[in-house]
């Protein structure tokens, strides 16, 4: 598996990778169309933020990004190709993702994650530091908020 730097032009494919992931945890089709944009990787937000790819030959098999803010950075777009879940894919990006902020001098990364990856942050260190609450359509949702030590 090699990490690199994503392509702009490889937004349609990342976007596509996240919509898959999101998929993979049961949630129903208007849910996902809901979130359409939140899971929407575009060529600007490639460009604009240190944001990586996981590969194995030629085929994309995860992605993350650090974003860079005023209060530090986020972890965002994780997402992981549903069929090499559970294979390290998560693990060898996180741990990249760790080291390029600490080459960028940041201290932690913030995240809001998936209830369904909660479990996954923790086994790599991250800890439990609040949580967004949300709705859609009359069902409320809470995302656990992560941070994870550099």
């Amino acid at each position: 598996m090699q990490i690199r730097r994503a392509m702009p032009g490889e937004a349609n494919a990342l976007t596509k990778l996240a919509h898959a992931a999101k998929r993979h945890w049961g949630y129903p089709a208007n849910w996902i169309a809901h979130w359409k944009d939140d899971l929407t990787i575009t060529p600007d937000f490639i460009n604009r933020n240190e944001t990586f790819v996981a590969t194995i030959g030629e085929e994309i098999v995860g992605c993350c990004a650090i974003v860079l803010n005023d209060s530090g950075a986020e972890l965002e777009h994780m997402w992981i190709k549903p069929e090499r879940m559970g294979a390290g894919v998560g693990r060898t990006l996180l741990l990249y993702a760790k080291d390029r902020a600490a080459k960028l001098n940041v201290s932690a990364l913030e995240l809001s994650a998936d209830p369904n990856a909660e479990g996954f942050y923790q086994r790599m260190g991250a800890t439990r530091i609040g949580e967004v609450r949300s709705e859609i359509e009359g069902q409320p949702r809470v995302l656990p908020r992560m941070r994870i030590e550099i």
